[in-house]
């Protein structure tokens, strides 16, 4: 009741419990650091910014995991390193700029070949340039160093944006072609969106989207179960939805990333030693109830390239406990201290899982120091350039791979240079490299032996669980989750019940 009584917090307004047909309210967990569109795949960006604010020329659909058309209405390979695209002619930026193949090309310059620093660069490109080409209005042609047979998928992150867009610096506050534009945001307080009156396509059922945020989840919960939102992101099994919580599966796998070029973390044994050392089943059980799964790799069931012969490593502190002994005994200074670095309201306990695991790795005979952060902090441990000063880290990440294929996980975490990756060898670059021009059953059996690999020779993961996510919904609303629901709520496909 205590919890209930006080969800009437600083900026949120009394509720009769009831949805105005004029008034979608979400509540988020944290404040969106950055509406900028290249920015769009980081979760607390996408999940405003996707499909609202801005579109890509291809979309893919979350439930069957196959590409529609967007913006662009049709695309083939028309070479081995080149597809052609062709665009809708009846689309304009909610700034009444036209939208055609010029400005497509131009959205796609600033995202990847840019000196932006655009996280969809690094996530969904690596280091290769596009060569990108308005052949006319309405056709793009776009080419790429080496065949890429996923390159539409690929361009289903880039956003499009008008070419009045700053090119020298990050946008606030984006220009799109989505159903929504923004109305106000006031930092601190909320954020809200209206609806784009000249949108191309079906008008969305509200007429506002607003967008506040609370870290609690029980008071997220608390806003849904009292009427104060519709929707409430990033909930827990048990932060008190009740029946007004809808699970999902969510694609997020949750991994301590491991600076494997950092004593002691450089020695494999030590490595090995945190994979024992943490009990994945008595975390998954304890603080969700067991709606997680035990993970093995970095992808979940129903990603190409998953691999369902790994299975989670054993929980064995007797055997942590020997491997860190024996990397001491040949002069691995074990004592060095490592850190676990979180991110505060990254996920439902994710401050409760960072403590078990500080102790878990503890008891395995490593000295462990946890530290939490806030969300522009842990980009600096989580993107290149790294913090490099702070000894072996050891940083909690949470990876969707909304993309449905492994290579959008691979080549930013695993390859030496990757956008997320802190450790690779040149062996591994090949394997990778290799994997991404292939097709059908040969792709999928190449990442699968690219993900026992990782485990058996770099392990510069300790896979913890493949996560189930929980959406608070009021009853007044219609919307069904799905696999991107976490990175990308689409407005329009929430509606008033009738």
């Amino acid at each position: 009741m205590l919890i209930l009584s006080s969800c009437a917090v600083a900026n949120s307004e009394p509720s009769t419990g009831t949805t105005s047909a004029d008034l979608v309210r979400i509540v988020l967990p944290q404040e969106p650091p950055t509406l900028e569109p290249c920015e769009a795949n980081l979760t607390s960006t996408g999940v405003v910014v996707r499909s609202n604010i801005t579109e890509p020329l291809v979309e893919r659909n979350p439930t069957t995991g196959d590409l529609d058309p967007l913006l662009a209405t049709e695309w083939e390979a028309t070479g081995d390193t080149e597809w052609t695209f062709t665009l809708r002619d009846d689309v304009t930026f909610s700034d009444g700029t036209p939208f055609n193949a010029e400005a497509a090309a131009f959205a796609i310059d600033r995202a990847v070949n840019s000196d932006l620093g655009c996280n969809v660069e690094g996530y969904v490109f690596g280091d290769n340039d596009l060569v990108v080409t308005a052949v006319d209005e309405t056709t793009l042609t776009v080419s790429t160093v080496t065949p890429d047979p996923i390159l539409p998928l690929r361009l289903s992150f880039v956003e499009i944006v008008p070419p009045s867009t700053d090119t020298a610096a990050k946008v606030r506050e984006p220009v799109g072609t989505g159903p929504y534009k923004v109305k106000q945001w006031d930092a601190g307080t909320k954020l809200t969106l209206e609806r784009n009156d000249d949108y191309w396509g079906d008008a969305p059922a509200y007429a506002e989207a607003e967008y506040q945020w609370r870290a609690e989840g029980t008071v997220r919960a608390a806003m849904i179960t009292s009427g104060e939102a519709d929707l409430a992101m990033g909930l827990g099994a048990d932060d008190g939805a009740g029946d007004l919580g809808l699970d999902y599966p969510n694609n997020e796998t949750v991994a301590l990333r491991l600076t494997a070029e950092i004593a002691p973390l450089n020695d494999i044994r030590v490595r090995q030693a945190i994979n024992y050392a943490i009990d994945k089943q008595g975390i998954t059980d304890s603080l969700y109830q067991g709606a997680h799964i035990p993970a093995a790799q970095l992808v979940p069931e129903g990603i190409v390239g998953h691999n369902p012969d790994l299975k989670p490593w054993e929980f064995d502190v007797a055997k942590a406990s020997a491997l860190v002994a024996e990397a001491k005994a040949d002069g691995v200074p074990v004592d060095e201290k490592i850190t676990i670095v979180a991110r505060n309201a990254q996920f439902p306990k994710v401050s409760e899982m960072s403590q078990i695991l500080q102790e878990q790795l503890t008891q395995a005979g490593l000295n462990v120091e946890l530290k939490m952060v806030d969300t522009s902090a842990h980009l600096q441990y989580q993107l290149r350039p790294f913090v490099t000063n702070e000894g072996p880290i050891a940083l909690l990440i949470q990876h969707g791979n909304q993309a449905g294929d492994a290579a959008f996980s691979v080549e930013q975490y695993m390859t030496t240079t990757g956008a997320q990756s802190v450790y690779g060898t040149p062996e591994f670059d090949t394997r990778l490299t290799d994997a991404s021009v292939l097709t059908g059953d040969d792709r999928e059996s190449a990442y699968q032996d690219i993900f026992e690999y990782q485990n058996e020779e770099i392990v510069q993961f300790a896979f913890i669980a493949h996560q189930t996510g929980v959406i608070g919904k009021a009853a007044a609303v219609d919307y069904t989750p799905n696999s991107s629901s976490g990175d990308e709520l689409r407005l329009a496909e929430i509606t008033p019940v009738s």
